[in-house]
């Protein structure tokens, strides 16, 4: 698994905006977006963990809707000027939510490099001139909370709650022995 991480940073570090174009930056990011979808929605599956499928389609399912609306309500102009659906990023939204029920359900090994793939869907975003660093950022949230509200780990011997309050925040551990 550390050759993955090690083998993902590498790429994210030699990728340059002088080696590639914004359709190449463009295509990068249907791809990192389709493999973490096709990984969240295929690994439970062919695990039989057909709770881990229903709660990653619930997830996608639902990042999708309130990015779909929010496209529709708000209307900004993507900078390649090709629309006016730049708000927010649904490649993004649809990463991180795949990245997050990965995390949530099997655990930070796989959830770590998928975290990764979706933030190099953002940033390839950007870089295909297709959104604004707000419209990423505000798509990685969409998906981080859809794929952490609507999954549940696949080994309820652990459980993770982050918290926050007007004076700071953190993440609470539980386990049951």
């Amino acid at each position: 698994m550390s050759r993955l991480v090690i083998s993902i940073g590498a790429a994210l570090l030699l990728a340059s905006p002088a080696q590639a174009s914004d359709k190449g930056w463009g295509t990068a990011s249907d791809i990192g977006r389709d493999a973490l979808v096709l990984t969240a929605l295929g690994l439970p599956t062919v695990q039989g963990d057909w709770q881990g499928t229903k709660q990653a389609a619930f997830s996608l399912g639902a990042s999708y809707a309130v990015t779909f609306s929010l496209k529709h309500i708000v209307h900004e102009e993507r900078p390649d000027e090709s629309d006016d659906k730049s708000f927010p990023s649904g490649h993004t939204s649809s990463s991180f939510a795949a990245a997050a029920t990965l995390q949530k359900r099997y655990g930070w090994e796989i959830g770590l490099p998928a975290h990764a793939v979706a933030a190099f869907v953002g940033v390839a975003r950007v870089k295909a001139d297709k959104h604004f660093v707000h419209d990423v950022i505000v798509g990685a949230a969409i998906g981080e909370a859809a794929g952490f509200l609507l999954t549940s780990p696949k080994d309820e011997g652990v459980q993770w709650l982050p918290w926050g309050d007007a004076h700071g925040g953190g993440v609470t551990m539980a386990m049951r022995f």
